[in-house]
């Protein structure tokens, strides 16, 4: 089943199953604004998946990953689609983004 949320920006996080060996929970935090995680806002609605292998992120472009907390934030929402199955998290949806020539480019590396 796929759940809608309309909301600006999305926290993902984790905690370790039962045990070490078990899969583990995936929180996902909902926000009404961009950043979250800068200002110390609280989430407007959290979920909470147990036994979890992956979370997947479809056609979201502006992704950001913190190894300080090791959580994923997403900005820049119109909508979240969210689908749970077989143990995996998909989350796709719509994001307002500035314009391409506004975005950071970052040279080749080799």
């Amino acid at each position: 089943m796929i759940n809608h949320y309309k909301i600006k920006s999305v926290v993902i996080s984790r905690k370790p199953g039962k045990n070490k060996d078990m899969l583990w929970t995936a929180f996902i935090g909902l926000f009404n604004e961009n950043n979250p995680h800068l200002k110390g806002k609280e989430p407007v609605h959290v979920l909470e998946f147990k036994e979890i292998e992956k979370v997947r992120i479809k056609e979201l472009r502006n992704v950001s990953y913190y190894l300080l907390g090791n959580d994923i934030v997403i900005n820049n929402l119109v909508e979240l689609d969210i689908d749970v199955k077989d143990g995996i998290v998909t989350l796709t949806g719509k994001q307002d983004l500035p314009p391409e020539s506004k975005l950071k480019k970052i040279p080749n590396h080799k």
